[in-house]
């Protein structure tokens, strides 16, 4: 399997790309990148530097040949008003999958969020623009198209959040971790969030969002 991975510098990214590394049925990653990340590169790792994220129509011919994107990126809503939300959630996504779409042979796998809002009409900003990007991407014509809603994540394996507020929330809540991973519904991994992405991508899934809890149900099966 050969995968298209965005947000490989980000926390979650950084825990898809290593169960990438770690699955010998993923044979190739082009990680799509707007800076050199600086890392050793791994031989089946191909990093492609773009600058403009919201066009992608020059990568087209590089993006043939791939069987699922993992759409790992994304950012805090924190003190942002929701046309700039809006902008880095919704346009930009949107901006990848439609250059993506031309391959309709692809699985598109998006890291949306534990209380999405698919109606688009609740009363919170970002689940609102998160859902808004969800329908949106459903109803595009890939060959399958799976919206990942995690809640609280634990960073493992030495992967660390680049965002400083999470770092500082992992710090005080991870001694905490055993006695919240009881709380399926709410609570996961890194590693878990990888490897159930790289299992529906090859297999599908019965849902197409996913909730937190079915990522860790999943999870236990593998």
């Amino acid at each position: 399997m050969n995968v298209i991975l965005f947000g490989a510098t980000g926390m979650i990214g950084q825990g898809v790309l290593r169960e990438c590394l770690l699955d010998p049925e993923v044979k190739k990653v082009l990680s799509i990148v707007r800076t050199p990340s600086g890392t050793p590169v791994d031989p089946k790792v191909t990093e492609l530097v773009h600058k403009d994220f919201y066009d992608f129509s020059a990568l087209a011919p590089q993006l043939a040949g791939y069987d699922a994107c993992l759409f790992c990126l994304g950012v805090s809503s924190a003190g942002m008003k929701e046309d700039a939300y809006t902008r880095i959630t919704y346009d930009l996504t949107l901006a990848a999958a439609q250059a993506l779409v031309q391959h309709s042979d692809l699985t598109f796998l998006y890291i949306s969020g534990a209380g999405t809002d698919g109606s688009e009409r609740g009363g919170s900003m970002w689940a609102r623009v998160k859902g808004k990007t969800e329908n949106a991407l459903l109803q595009m014509p890939f060959k399958a198209a799976y919206m990942f809603r995690p809640g609280f994540i634990q960073p493992r394996n030495g992967i660390k959040s680049k965002t400083t507020m999470y770092r500082i929330i992992y710090a005080i809540l991870g001694p905490l971790y055993f006695l919240l991973k009881g709380l399926s519904g709410f609570v996961t991994s890194t590693d878990r969030v990888g490897k159930v992405m790289l299992s529906v991508a090859k297999h599908g899934a019965d849902k197409r969002v996913l909730e937190n809890r079915d990522i860790n149900d999943l999870a236990k099966t593998l």
